[in-house]
């Protein structure tokens, strides 16, 4: 028996443990059958829990891999892409090594591909949305110029026109800043402590005005508020702020006077806080409710552009759910309630209500 060689092997993965936990790439380790017998923090954040005892070949489920496994090949590089509910990408080297064990490594390429689609997205959404509002301005500059307009009551409309079009362009841009940010940090797990409930709070006290002006109250409905442990999740504060708010605002913008906003928080199942916003206006179709979340996709484009809407509020809100491997769901019933249901994950042992 080479217990010699075997300690050697032992404390080779040792040392490969200790440097993999100083990696922000994956490493993993497996035994000369395939079985994983390390997997650092990078890769258990890439590829989920209980890494350690599967195959090799289940976890990076590749031909090259079971090939490398099975001794036909003794290292290999491929790409690697996971399916889960934000796409990632990988660039993965495999090596066996000296002593027979294998050692991958998952070189983390989903930040570069993120920032090449929001580079193109972003070009091209520019491109295309800014020119109307950009026409309608040189138009008018154009006609003022020209001094084809002298009576100042017309002038006066012109201008009115024009910074309502200047808005629009700003409101615009700072919304596709916003989901640029999102977007390339998407795959990036948020790790501060976030109190849901305070943060709803706070977003319904900055937009009850608004409900005001247009007869809407805002009735928050909380289960069992009486329970001490209170919803915390992990998560960015300020971008489950903007969820929230774009999720009222839109439930404002879009509701009918003088009816209310109800926000109702409650526990639909273990480890998850479910937060529904739900109004009373015009019916949604069954076609248009799986596309809402889609850059620019408007129901009413004309009532939207009238309102100051974007196109971009609910794009927003799906990738930051996304972010924080939430759901969103959405519902409008013949009667016009329509919700829009966003569960998120809560710290492991917190309970949700």
């Amino acid at each position: 028996m080479n217990t010699t060689g075997d300690t050697a092997s032992i404390a080779a993965t040792g040392m490969l443990g200790a440097v993999g936990q100083m990696l922000d790439d994956g490493l993993l380790v497996a035994d000369a059958d395939g079985a994983l017998i390390s997997a650092n923090a990078a890769a258990v954040r890439f590829l989920g829990e209980g890494l350690v005892g599967k195959q090799l070949a289940e976890v990076i489920a590749r031909d090259d891999v079971a090939d490398l496994v099975a001794g036909r090949t003794s290292s290999c590089t491929l790409a690697y892409a996971l399916q889960t509910s934000v796409a990632m990408e990988f660039n993965v080297r495999i090596q066996r090594m000296g002593d027979g064990q294998i050692v991958a490594i998952l070189l983390d390429m989903t930040s570069q591909r993120n920032l090449e689609k929001v580079r193109r997205d972003f070009v091209a959404n520019v491109s295309h949305e800014l020119r109307s509002p950009l026409t309608s301005l040189a138009g008018f500059i154009e006609t003022i110029l020209l001094n084809e307009v002298q009576d100042w009551p017309t002038q006066q409309r012109f201008l009115k026109i024009m910074e309502e079009e200047a808005g629009r362009m700003s409101r615009l841009i700072d919304d596709l800043l916003s989901l640029s940010r999102v977007e390339v940090d998407e795959h990036i797990i948020p790790d501060e402590r976030v109190p849901l409930l305070e943060v709803v709070k706070s977003v319904i006290a900055s937009l009850e005005p608004r409900a005001a002006r247009r007869q809407m109250g805002i009735v928050l409905v909380d289960d069992q508020p009486s329970r001490p442990n209170r919803p915390v999740m992990y998560g960015f504060s300020d971008e489950i702020n903007e969820v929230f708010h774009n999720l009222i605002e839109n439930a404002i913008k879009y509701g009918f006077e003088g009816t209310d906003i109800h926000i109702h928080i409650s526990a639909r199942e273990a480890g998850h806080v479910r937060v529904c916003v739900t109004n009373t206006g015009e019916v949604i179709g069954e076609n248009h409710l799986g596309r809402l979340t889609e850059r620019f996709y408007r129901v009413d484009k004309a009532r939207s552009r009238q309102i100051g809407g974007t196109g971009l509020g609910l794009a927003i809100v799906k990738h930051i759910v996304n972010r924080h491997r939430g759901t969103i769901e959405i519902t409008s019933s013949d009667e016009g309630v329509t919700t829009f249901a966003v569960s998120l994950p809560l710290i492991a042992g917190q309970r949700a209500l």
